[in-house]
């Protein structure tokens, strides 16, 4: 296990997930990217369950990402089938999540944004936009740029289809889908490709 976790995780987390990972039994799948999710949490009809986390996240996206579905987990064993991001949820990744918030594991400029998100989790943590960009180390794969970089009026594309910014609304960004002519909001840390029109 040590072997297949360390490359993903903040080495001093290890003893941790070790421990949840043996106690609440979970089958953890680690999965090429998804762009609709970063990981899931699913039952089967024979009552086996399967944890999945995407390869292509830093190591502490990842252990956020793992913890908040062995949450989804125990809430399943503990409560049976309630709101997916409900309280019974928050209560447990709250619980499960604590002890991992240190600074031999997560860098003290993370911490405080991770404490905030804490008082009341939610379903992502991209809906939490100061705390999703320091996850990401505050910079953009290469070749893209966070939709709060684009200059209103210039156009991008996302998920193979064209936008054309447009303005801000608090946190996030109206965007125009060339194709069907709806306007989209637009969380500010996605991460967009810039596109010349000509």
């Amino acid at each position: 296990m040590r072997a297949t976790l360390i490359p993903y995780i903040p080495e001093n987390s290890f003893p941790l997930v070790e421990y949840l990972i043996k106690k609440y039994a979970i089958n953890l799948k680690i999965v090429n990217e998804r762009q609709t999710k970063h990981g899931d949490f699913r039952t089967f009809a024979n009552g086996k369950t399967q944890i999945t986390v995407n390869n292509n996240l830093n190591k502490y996206q990842f252990l956020l990402t793992l913890v908040h579905e062995i949450a989804h987990h125990v809430t399943y064993k503990k409560f049976g089938r309630v709101q997916p991001h409900g309280k019974e949820w928050k209560t447990v990744f709250q619980h499960l999540m604590l002890p991992f918030l240190r600074p031999d594991i997560y860098p003290n400029h993370i911490l405080p944004l991770l404490a905030n998100h804490f008082k009341n989790p939610k379903a992502s943590t991209d809906s939490d936009p100061k705390l999703a960009l320091a996850l990401k180390g505050n910079t953009a794969k290469t070749g893209k740029n966070f939709v709060f970089e684009i200059p209103e009026g210039a156009f991008f594309q996302y998920k193979k289809n064209t936008y054309k910014m447009g303005k801000r609304r608090r946190t996030r960004y109206e965007c125009l889908n060339l194709k069907n002519k709806q306007v989209y909001l637009f969380n500010q840390n996605i991460e967009v490709s810039i596109v010349e029109l000509t």
